[in-house]
């Protein structure tokens, strides 16, 4: 009985409401991503799995630069046992709102898409956990609320089942 109360519940919370692009925009903001990591982004973050528990917190510098076609973002995390973990994004653009990317850990390609304010990125990556790796599916959206402020929510699935989420705010230097 628990195993399909378990199963409905996991069933409801996949088709839960989750962000679009074509989603009212709230503000007349135009989130040009090489412009917002350009330079030095702090940021604070947790992880939450399904049932809503954090598991995880985080505090991490960006120092992004922007050459006019590719954007190197260096993310330096620390995480609330005081462990650190370092991953270096190279992001292209290739179109006037869209985005490719990889980082060690990404399978393939990551592909990225801006409109208004929001960005849309997804990824597969081999993420790091405390005791190796978990390959995980990211649903990444960002929202800039001003010029110095981004709010992430990236939604994490394995195996095509939500399993979490991260939900991080930007602050640029």
């Amino acid at each position: 009985m628990r195993l399909i109360a378990l199963l409905l519940f996991l069933g409801l919370a996949a088709c839960a409401g989750k962000p679009s692009l074509e989603d009212e925009k709230l503000s007349e903001a135009e989130f040009n991503l090489e412009e917002f990591f350009d330079g030095r982004v702090v940021a604070t973050g947790q992880f939450q799995d399904v049932f809503g528990t954090v598991r995880r917190r985080f505090d991490v510098v960006i120092n992004g630069t922007w050459d006019g076609e590719t954007l190197t973002l260096v993310e330096n995390f620390v995480y609330e046992d005081k462990s650190t973990e370092q991953r270096v994004w190279t992001l292209v653009k290739t179109g006037a709102d869209t985005w490719r990317g990889s980082a060690p850990g990404v399978i393939g390609e990551a592909t990225g898409e801006e409109r208004g304010d929001t960005f849309n990125w997804q990824y597969l990556i081999d993420l790091p956990v405390p005791d190796g790796t978990l390959r995980v599916r990211f649903d990444d959206w960002m929202w800039q609320l001003s010029e110095t402020r981004v709010l992430n929510r990236a939604y994490m699935k394995k195996y095509g089942v939500d399993i979490g989420e991260v939900i991080i705010s930007f602050e640029k230097q």
